[in-house]
């Protein structure tokens, strides 16, 4: 049975200290900036975190923050699970919790562009890419993808 909750703190330091991703997906490990860091790990930091629990079991994470032109969410999928087809799954529960809770017609994600895996995932689930755009993270600066679902 599927339980989405706010985070916990429990599952944020588990989360930030113990969920490390291999390969060039390191990028996405929370200790890759300590700002990025810092915020998951203070909940009077944390804003709109939830946890998404698979028998009580933490499966991963979502984000989201209203805008004046949409919903953007942020997600983590455990690492060991990553890569064998749970995304899709995965996204559409998280898309389908947002929406009961908040009314938009436009839900947007930031993808690094190196992450063809996730844009795969998220284009299956219905986005599309509308540009792409550097940002500063994790000490340095990279190309990201901005994609966008109307609902």
């Amino acid at each position: 049975m599927i339980a989405i909750n706010e985070l916990s703190q429990k599952n944020a330091l588990q989360i930030a200290n113990n969920w490390k991703y291999s390969g060039d997906f390191a990028f996405y490990d929370m200790t890759a900036d300590l700002e990025d860091y810092n915020e998951f790990i203070h909940e009077d930091m944390r804003n709109n975190v939830f946890e998404v629990l698979d028998e009580n079991e933490l499966i991963g994470y979502f984000s989201y923050t209203v805008e004046d032109d949409g919903v953007e969410i942020g997600l983590g999928l455990r690492p060991d699970i990553c890569g064998k087809g749970n995304g899709k799954t995965f996204v559409l529960l998280i898309e389908k919790y947002i929406l009961s809770l908040v009314k938009t017609k436009t839900l947007k994600m930031n993808v690094a562009s190196f992450n063809k895996r996730a844009i795969n995932c998220y284009q299956t689930c219905g986005y599309t890419i509308v540009k792409e755009f550097t940002q500063e993270t994790n000490g340095g600066e990279y190309q990201f993808i901005e994609m966008v679902k109307q609902v």
